[in-house]
């Protein structure tokens, strides 16, 4: 009985120095989590043990390190949760290896060529729909397409002080400065992300009392003599230099120009007041865009995929995805850093970072291997010992056996 204990002492203490093994040489793979073994003793209808058996290898996913990437696709998780990975057979492995590039195609993948998964962008501008279905993210590359304008705002103040315009005997007309009180130049793009230079005008009619003309110098709109048409609103103050008028709109109209469709928007004026103090315009803005190459992209904290363009735009491609398992000790360990689903891990539930219980996914960040080199070098110790404890009740079984041969 003595041989068979200590031959399964032997097998015990082998597998338990592979495991050993296996975290040391993977103590530097990206998202790698160690195993520790768990044995469990043999009996046979007898109060003498029979040996040990090794009950199992267990994961440790408790989390790595989160350091600094070394490209604008590296990922790490924090907390709960795996990459979702799809091969080119559609099947769906799991990892928490953060290391990601781009294919031919502008896929995004990991090293061994699975697609990570998540929400694509769609629409112009993209945005990630409602009930989008989970599949690979892409990165288009190509131009970013014009974006019309068909909104804009415009802040700032209009000095109390200023003269009254007498309109009766100067009409207003750009061409003469002494028929308006000041004016403030603003960029719109149309269909076709033709830059138009937007002129606005402010009239001082009386005290407390404006009026605003828009003009778009690009693509100035005629009437039927051939002379341009302005658009105007009126505008009025309280003694405390709010605005009154509400709301405050002005329009802005244009002819087309070089085939795109004329302008036609609201200017938004809301954000103006009336103060003794110096007329000036904070930054206005519209909502359109001229077309754009792409600059570059990064990954967010909350996952989001965003891409920067030379004409100064942002926008989204897509949104990383996280999934997690009820019991992730029951995934089935598949190689290259990932896991895949067993009836004991439970069905996965996806959703984006930091919502439920998934924890937060962090761009330009890798998760180091939770391997602890100090704690594998001591169990190394421990079950070499245990090794060589077991060999020697071999050696003394077999001292015994010889010494029974040598009485006969």
């Amino acid at each position: 009985m003595s041989f068979s204990q200590g031959l399964s002492g032997l097998n015990s203490a082998s597998k338990a120095l592979d495991v050993v093994g296996n975290n040391i040489a993977n103590s530097q793979t990206v998202g790698f989590k160690s195993g520790a073994i768990a044995f469990a003793d043999v009996f046979a209808g007898s109060q003498i043990g029979m040996g040990v058996q090794v009950a199992g290898v267990n994961q440790n996913f408790s989390d790595g390190v989160l350091g600094q990437g070394n490209s604008n696709l590296d990922m790490g998780i924090s907390g709960n949760g795996f990459f979702r990975l799809v091969n080119e057979a559609g099947s769906v492995f799991y990892s928490r290896n953060g290391q990601f590039k781009n294919d031919h195609n502008g896929y995004i993948i990991n090293n061994q060529g699975m697609y990570l998964t998540g929400y694509q962008a769609t629409g112009t501008p993209p945005t990630i729909q409602a009930g989008a279905a989970v599949g690979p993210i892409r990165i288009p590359t190509g131009q970013m397409p014009a974006n019309a304008s068909t909104s804009g705002f415009m802040k700032g103040n209009l000095d109390s002080g200023t003269a009254i315009v007498d309109t009766g005997a100067r009409p207003f007309d750009p061409a003469d400065p002494q028929s308006y009180s000041s004016v403030s130049q603003m960029n719109a793009y149309d269909s076709l992300g033709n830059k138009h230079t937007i002129n606005v005008y402010y009239v001082k009619t009386a005290d407390n009392q404006w009026t605003a003309y828009s003009s778009d110098t690009t693509s100035p709109l005629l009437n039927a003599g051939g002379e341009p048409q302005y658009a105007a609103t009126q505008i009025a103050f309280n003694a405390s230099g709010q605005l009154t008028t509400n709301p405050a709109q002005l329009a802005v109209r244009s002819a087309g120009y070089n085939g795109a469709d004329a302008l036609d928007f609201m200017l938004n004026l809301d954000g103006m007041t009336q103060q003794a103090s110096d007329t000036a315009m904070d930054s206005p803005g519209t909502n359109g865009y001229a077309p754009g190459l792409m600059n570059g992209y990064v990954v967010g904290d909350n996952g989001q995929v965003i891409a920067s363009y030379s004409n100064g735009e942002k926008q989204i491609l897509g949104q990383v995805v996280l999934a997690n398992f009820t019991n992730p000790g029951g995934l089935a360990s598949e190689g290259n850093n990932c896991w895949s689903e067993t009836p004991q891990s439970g069905q996965p539930v996806t959703g984006i970072s930091g919502t439920g219980n998934l924890g937060t996914l962090y761009g330009n960040r890798l998760e180091a291997s939770n391997v602890d080199l100090s704690q594998e070098m001591v169990n190394m110790i421990v079950y070499q010992r245990n090794y060589q404890s077991n060999s020697q009740t071999i050696r003394t079984q077999s001292e015994i056996l010889q010494t029974l041969v040598n009485l006969g």
